[in-house]
């Protein structure tokens, strides 16, 4: 906003109010190419069921599952409200998905408005990633955050207790997500192949006793 007063009077002075137009729809291109997240962070309206169903999986040991997909539903709340919602994917290469949210879906908190966000994660922040978090969440006290996470991960490690914990104190809900919680991904974040009628989700066999088993482990750790 600055900038932008700072340049009205000058336009003006020369009679060009078009150009200022101009200039300013120039502007907005240009900052639009610059938000576009680097090319290693995939984003889209909704992921592909076979991603779903491998990486979401709450299984006990996720060998093979390191990478993190993370659904969110942001909601900002001001004189109108909006709601978004979207997923991100990380790469090795680059900012793992959580950070890349804050990098490139809310980089900053305006501080007259508040935000609600809800992350479904396949699995729990690692420990940088925990703390950064925390860190936001410190810093602004308008953003609320709940994580629905399918597994935890490295829960036994004691400095990825401590990093939870951190989360917890700095307000961050966390969550084991239920069988409910993976059929609302299903429903609002997994593509439906075209023509055909949403397919159901279906729970796989033991859904519900990882969740009980994370649950409690959860718990214990918070």
């Amino acid at each position: 906003k600055m900038a932008e007063k700072q340049e009205e009077p000058s336009n003006t002075q020369n009679g060009e109010p078009d150009n200022a137009e101009e200039g300013e729809g120039k502007k907005k291109k240009k900052v639009k190419r610059e938000d576009l997240p680097p090319f290693e962070i995939v984003t889209g309206e909704r992921l592909p069921a076979i991603f779903f169903k491998f990486q979401f999986r709450n299984v006990e040991y996720s060998s093979g599952r390191n990478k993190t997909f993370l659904c969110y539903v942001l909601e900002t709340q001001g004189k109108e409200s909006m709601t978004s919602r979207g997923y991100l994917e990380d790469e090795h290469a680059a900012a793992h998905a959580e950070i890349a949210f804050f990098n490139t879906i809310l980089p900053k908190c305006e501080s007259s408005l508040r935000y609600n966000v809800t992350w479904y994660v396949s699995s729990s922040p690692c420990v940088t990633c925990a703390d950064r978090i925390s860190e936001t969440l410190r810093k602004n006290k308008n953003l609320r955050l709940t994580i629905m996470v399918g597994r935890l991960f490295m829960w036994e490690e004691p400095e990825m207790q401590a990093a939870l914990k951190k989360l917890k104190s700095a307000g961050c809900k966390l969550r084991i997500m239920k069988p409910q919680d993976f059929e609302y991904v299903w429903q609002n974040f997994v593509e439906q192949e075209e023509g055909e009628e949403a397919k159901a989700f279906v729970p796989w066999e033991d859904i519900q006793e990882n969740f009980q088993y994370y649950e409690e482990k959860l718990a214990e750790i918070l």
